[in-house]
């Protein structure tokens, strides 16, 4: 009698699904006992894609890959607190429902767990005491030569380790679609994709390059300079839409997120996908060059008054996760950075039941990534850091795949798909306007 009230004590309600835990080398079983047993070092080992959350006793403890989102609400019973774990907001939001705790629920009282943290609640009712966040991903900052081939091919190496990691994982014969604008990210990965699948002894003609063509954008324009020289214009496969197709609401209905230029990428996000499974209704994999602006820095530093060059370089996991923990500007709501923004590249291909894969969000690209010598290569000059992530991929891929990579400027995928004049006429620059229509979905 005694096991059955404690039972009824506490709830952990895990909404996530299982089968997304895409890992290398151990069970699920295996990965939950390093998030439950410590040191948080130990989580660093799982490798591959995961969300997972662990319990023993009132103790409840949880992690995630940069790729994964993960959110919680602790929401109260008489009998005790029920924790609910989901990827998305509105599956709590209808759980509670369920439950009869629907009144509890506002979508700013849910939680992200933070990418490369281990996130532990005691579950002992009111008041409940603070999560403890604890990082599990510590890769050392500046460790690398200032020699730009040595960093170059430690890099894209790294990269084509994971994507031959993930070749290898998937099934043998199932067709890959690159998101493809011919820029520096989505173009590395396509080469290296590529030739890892090459080497390996695959076919290449599974691939396709999928670019999303609005009607005036300059992006497949580029895509076909990019390809052309290389003598790989074959693979690309424009998917054609309009303007017309953008549905702002509906963005942010799937992303449950309000910040301008991630809805504004996650709109062309929705169409690409949306055109992709029309075209191919039983496609399934994806992979993007999501995360490579970040690893290096690439980021206009003049359009965010908030920040310098100098804050730049010396926060090494700056563009990966935000401020970070325990920082007045962390979101407890929202996390920071990549850990945040990334739902506009998880959810958007979700909705259309696709398994997306970001090499570049994989720690141990991360982590050549950070021991480049940031301060040293760009003397603190903004145009030199710019200049950077061009010069290290292409001379990385030249090295890796034996391919010339064209760099083109930088463009926002948003800004690649149609003009920018056509985007502002569809989707103002208006944050307060976005986060109204989000609340507005929980009134």
């Amino acid at each position: 009698m005694l096991v059955d009230v404690y039972e009824q004590i506490e709830r952990v309600i895990d909404l996530t699904d299982a089968t997304l835990n895409h890992l290398y080398g151990m069970s699920a079983e295996e990965a939950r006992a390093l998030v439950l047993d410590g040191p948080a070092e130990r989580v660093n080992r799982i490798r591959g894609s995961f969300a997972l959350i662990a319990k023993r006793g009132r103790t409840v403890r949880m992690a995630r890959s940069l790729d994964r989102p993960l959110r919680y609400f602790l929401a109260k019973r008489k009998e005790g607190p029920a924790l609910v774990v989901s990827d998305r907001i509105d599956s709590i939001c209808e759980w509670l429902k369920g439950e009869g705790l629907g009144d509890q629920f506002r979508p700013n009282y849910t939680r992200m767990v933070p990418a490369h943290y281990v996130v532990e609640l005691q579950l002992v009712g009111c008041p409940d005491p603070d999560p403890v966040y604890e990082r599990f991903f510590t890769p050392a900052p500046g460790t690398l030569p200032a020699d730009l081939d040595v960093i170059g091919k430690t890099y894209i190496s790294a990269l084509a380790e994971e994507i031959a990691q993930w070749l290898r994982s998937i099934p043998g014969d199932a067709p890959i679609g690159i998101c493809f604008s011919g820029g520096i990210d989505s173009g590395s990965v396509f080469l290296v994709t590529y030739h890892v699948m090459r080497k390996l002894g695959m076919s290449p003609g599974r691939l396709k390059a999928f670019i999303l063509d609005l009607g005036d954008g300059p992006d497949l324009r580029q895509a076909r300079a990019f390809l052309e020289p290389l003598g790989l214009s074959l693979f690309l496969d424009p998917i054609e839409s309009d303007a017309s197709a953008i549905d702002v609401s509906e963005t942010i209905r799937v992303v449950e997120d309000y910040k301008a230029l991630d809805i504004e990428s996650a709109a062309m996000a929705l169409v690409l996908a949306k055109g992709i499974r029309a075209r191919y209704p039983g496609w399934r994999y994806l992979i993007d060059g999501d995360g490579g602006d970040e690893n290096l820095k690439d980021y206009p530093i003049e359009a965010n008054p908030e920040l310098t060059i100098r804050s730049v370089i010396h926060n090494p996991m700056l563009y990966q996760e935000g401020w970070g923990v325990g920082k007045i500007k962390h979101s407890l709501t929202y996390s920071g950075g990549l850990s945040r923004s990334y739902v506009r590249t998880y959810a958007t291909a979700r909705h259309y039941g696709f398994s997306g894969f970001s090499p570049y969000t994989m720690p141990n690209v991360i982590a050549v990534a950070t021991a480049i010598p940031f301060e040293e290569l760009t003397g603190y000059d903004v145009e030199r850091l710019y200049a950077l992530k061009g010069d290290v991929v292409r001379r990385g891929v030249e090295a890796v795949t034996g391919l010339k990579m064209p760099v083109f400027t930088k463009r926002r995928f948003q800004h690649g798909a149609l003009s920018e004049d056509s985007l502002r006429k569809r989707m103002p620059y208006r944050e307060a306007e976005y986060r109204n229509r989000f609340f507005a979905l929980y009134q």
